[in-house]
């Protein structure tokens, strides 16, 4: 019997985002997902919004789905603090 362990990731980046600071959840999936993250945020209503972003050619997008403006106008730094993560481990 093989046992294999997959280590999880998961960070919490605090970024302004239309001049507000707001905590956005990272958690990268593993398995046959591995090159997905899991993002999610607080709305200005307290409501939760989860999102996924894949790796393409080279950056981490936003996977197509119906986000609010800030959210897509951010996708440039969700991709920096991905990859400066992915770095220090």
């Amino acid at each position: 019997m093989r046992i294999q362990f997959v280590k999880n990731i998961q960070f919490t980046k605090l970024l302004k985002v239309e001049g507000r600071l707001r905590e956005f959840n990272f958690r990268k999936l593993g398995g046959v997902n591995e090159g997905i993250f899991t993002v999610d945020v607080v709305d200005d209503r307290g409501n939760r919004i989860l999102f996924r972003m894949q790796k393409e050619d080279g950056a981490w997008k936003i996977t197509p789905q119906s986000l609010p403006r800030w959210i897509m106008d951010t996708e440039a730094q969700f991709h920096d603090q991905i990859e400066e993560e992915l770095r220090t481990m």
